[in-house]
């Protein structure tokens, strides 16, 4: 379900979007696109800085147990 709002743009930016929204039908579907991505792009963000976090927490035992794997190498 769509809900209709009102926003208020500045003067400049409603020329862009209004030059480039040809490609997307309109204004609205324009604007949706573009708050859909932030809004993915965001999320992404979020996970990668909780996994980066998880892997930080855990660096010394990831680090130890690569030096495990790596000590069973055979030189070439």
């Amino acid at each position: 379900m769509k809900v209709k709002t009102s926003i208020t743009l500045p003067h400049e930016l409603i020329q862009k979007i209004d030059a480039l929204s040809g490609s997307y039908g309109n204004r609205s579907s324009l604007i949706e696109k573009a708050v859909r991505e932030l809004i993915a792009a965001e999320e992404k963000r979020q996970r990668n800085a909780e996994d980066l976090a998880i892997l930080n927490q855990n660096a010394e035992t990831l680090n130890n147990e690569a030096e495990d794997v790596l000590s069973y190498q055979v030189p070439l």
